[in-house]
């Protein structure tokens, strides 16, 4: 695992064809984590990636931000995203949102 970025207790790794993100992510580090994972993408990235924010224990709507704009990304470069994986509390932000069917199938979402 490579750790592309370390930043206010949150880190951000790349393992194979995966973004992992571990830590607490707030508002002071989305944006740097987000412009570092972005960079992965529009650079580094094969044709299909995955995203592991399990390591993120705080519900916010700061981790599902940086998701969405990864997402974007993907879609732009028209990677294809095999997998999200999310923790238990960012998953049930993720169903009060209404993006659990996103996060569940992000393949299709991204091809619709």
């Amino acid at each position: 695992m490579s750790q592309l970025l370390q930043h206010g207790g949150v880190t951000l790794s790349q393992s194979s064809e995966e973004l992992v993100v571990e830590g607490d992510l707030t508002m002071s580090v989305a944006a740097s984590v987000a412009a570092a994972g972005t960079q992965w993408l529009e650079n580094e990235a094969t044709s299909r990636v995955a995203f592991d924010f399990s390591g993120v224990q705080m519900a916010s709507s700061v981790a599902i931000s940086v998701l969405l704009e990864w997402l974007r990304t993907c879609r732009e470069r028209e990677l294809d995203v095999e997998r999200i994986t999310l923790s238990e509390p960012l998953m049930r932000l993720a169903v009060l949102a209404e993006l659990d069917e996103l996060v569940a199938h992000p393949h299709h979402a991204l091809t619709a």
